[in-house]
């Protein structure tokens, strides 16, 4: 995991080390004051000429000028190591998303996704700003302050013998306490983030049902749980502040008076004043070393939590990969399902596809009727390699959809899926995730075959109109069109339409898909509906049913010989279009 991390630094390593130097030098000027400042103590009380005393007081002076000048140069490469390490993580952690399959998203939710890349990376930037200061300069202030402290106060020192080990025992009691809270927090932070973005995304829902009491009771609750667990691990790492308290004040009583009778019974011979407030500082400097490692133990112990969690997505190897050798080039738009089977999961005890058998002629139309979870939409899937199958093969053009560089295949395969998205940004903008290079006539042209072109002029900026996140600001027939008229900017071999026109009216239907015959004849169009009369006039019709093709042929071959399409049909003849 630590080596996971390390390559994050990249770019960041010379401020890294920079850092690092400056708190070792930091560390090294502020224990050496307390050495000089009792000098100077020593001189004043001894009555040394003026001279010395200034001499004393403009190195003390100089030695403040440096300290102050590296915790400067630690603050300032600490912060561009660590925000720049956060950048790589964060970046490192969205481009491994990008790359994952559906079966790899799957494993994640979307809210856990969103706070591995907020929350957890915040952890963890704070953690590494830790390690290069905090974690460096405590320990080196606790080791050279207690050897200064042996040195210059002898017997006195003894005091660490008792203040440190009570200190060490009680921090880690109370981190100990502490830890389980802590990490129990992170696992809330996903369910109350999965019921914001339930809610964002359903607030016409929401509204619609006036559920807003019961949204806003599950997101106290999912609240109210984090706070508890905040406040339980705080209560006890507040802790820290009185047992810091006691062994600073049990120190400095114990100089105070030992050191006092020491001076009297020598008169000043094995310590003198000077060296009593240098003990004293030290004394502070030790406990306040220790009271900060502990608190970097607590902070590195909640950062391990969100450590591991970002670690699970970044060496989430991508269920599909590239051949070693992939084909670049898609020869056509024919399409082959040699004995397919497919599940979602390896263990799955049932198929989600079985035996399925099918092949398509390059420029054909294919319709696919059957009810919810017939396999319908996983059919589609296979094809652009969204999912690999568990027996058998797809080919595409001629080859294995395995052989063909991802990339490739995909450009090839435009699909408008049944959530249709829209991203915030003006209309030109969505339609151009079909094609970056598209001209305006070949986005008018798309969106004219897509029936798009008379609602998007209708409003006042035409196609700079700008679509909020969501496409929240358009209908969903209109959502549908313009879905439709990105995947054909692609001009794909193969178009799947995956339910994708159970928004529009029948006619508006029709009219798309006889556009797809006048404009894009030679492209194999698959579609998956709901309606007989959005597939009746195909090549060829799919009727699914629990992940096998119970039957295919043309509309009136089917009608003669399936009893489910036949049933379908006169359902929606006889009773009128459903989904009208």
């Amino acid at each position: 995991m630590i080596k996971t991390f390390i390559k994050c630094i990249r770019e960041y390593k010379a401020p890294t080390i920079y850092t690092l130097l400056f708190m070792v030098g930091e560390v090294f000027i502020e224990v050496l004051i307390p050495f000089f400042t009792a000098d100077l103590v020593n001189d004043i009380k001894g009555g040394a000429p003026m001279s010395e005393v200034v001499r004393l007081g403009i190195i003390l002076v100089g030695m403040a000028l440096v300290s102050l000048a590296c915790g400067a140069g630690g603050g300032y490469f600490g912060s561009k190591a660590s925000t720049g390490f956060a950048r790589n993580v964060r970046r490192d952690v969205f481009e491994r998303i990008q790359r994952f399959s559906f079966e790899n998203i799957d494993k994640f939710s979307t809210a856990s996704l969103v706070t591995r890349l907020t929350t957890d990376i915040s952890n963890v930037q704070m953690a590494f700003m830790m390690s290069i200061r905090m974690a460096v300069r405590s320990p080196l202030m606790f080791v050279f302050s207690i050897i200064m402290a042996w040195r210059m106060g002898g017997s006195l020192a003894a005091t660490f013998v008792v203040v440190v080990p009570i200190l060490i025992v009680g921090l880690l009691v109370i981190a100990k306490f502490a830890m389980p809270a802590f990490r129990a927090v992170f696992r809330k932070y996903d369910r109350m983030n999965e019921s914001i973005e339930e809610n964002v995304r359903g607030m016409r829902v929401v509204k619609g049902f006036a559920r807003e009491a019961f949204e806003k009771e599950k997101f106290a609750a999912a609240s109210d749980n984090i706070r508890k667990d905040f406040t339980k691990a705080e209560r006890i790492v507040a802790l820290n502040s009185p047992l810091m308290t006691l062994c600073m004040n049990f120190n400095m009583v114990f100089v105070l008076l030992v050191g006092a009778k020491i001076i009297v019974e020598s008169r000043g011979q094995v310590i003198d004043v000077g060296q009593i407030s240098a003990m004293l500082t030290y004394g502070m400097q030790i406990l306040m070393s220790l009271m900060m490692i502990s608190m970097i133990y607590v902070m590195m112990t909640m950062s391990m939590e969100a450590m591991k969690r970002l670690t699970e997505v970044l060496n989430e190897k991508p269920s599909l990969s590239n051949p070693e050798q992939p084909v670049t080039e898609v020869a056509d738009g024919s399409i082959d399902f040699e004995n397919v089977s497919f599940k979602y999961a390896k263990d799955a005890k049932e198929s989600a596809l079985a035996d399925i058998d099918l092949h398509i002629r390059s420029g054909m139309t294919v319709g696919i009727l059957g009810g919810t979870g017939s396999g319908k939409t996983t059919l589609v899937q296979l094809i652009p390699r969204l999912y690999d199958v568990t027996e058998g093969c797809v080919k595409v053009g001629g080859r294995d959809v395995r052989d063909y560089d991802i990339e490739t295949l995909r450009s090839a395969v435009s699909m408008v899926l049944q959530k249709n998205v829209l991203f915030s940004g003006t209309i030109k903008e969505n339609l151009r995730w079909g094609n970056p290079e598209a001209t305006d006539e070949e986005l008018e042209e798309a969106c004219r075959l897509a029936q798009a072109d008379d609602f998007i002029r209708s409003f006042p900026d035409g196609y700079d109109t700008h679509i909020e996140q969501g496409g929240t600001n358009v209908s969903g027939g209109q959502k549908q069109r313009l879905c439709i008229a990105r995947a054909l900017l692609k001009k794909p071999k193969i178009l799947i339409l995956d339910d994708s026109t159970s928004a529009v009216d029948t006619r508006t239907d029709a009219l798309i898909r006889a556009g797809f015959k006048a404009y894009i004849p030679e492209t194999t169009k698959i579609i998956i509906a709901q309606r007989v009369a959005s597939v009746e006039d195909a090549d060829l019709i799919l009727v699914m049913d629990g992940g096998t093709v119970a039957d295919l042929g043309t509309h009136d071959e089917l009608i003669r010989r399936s009893p489910i399409y036949r049933e379908v049909y006169e359902q929606q003849t006889k009773g009128g279009d459903s989904d009208e």
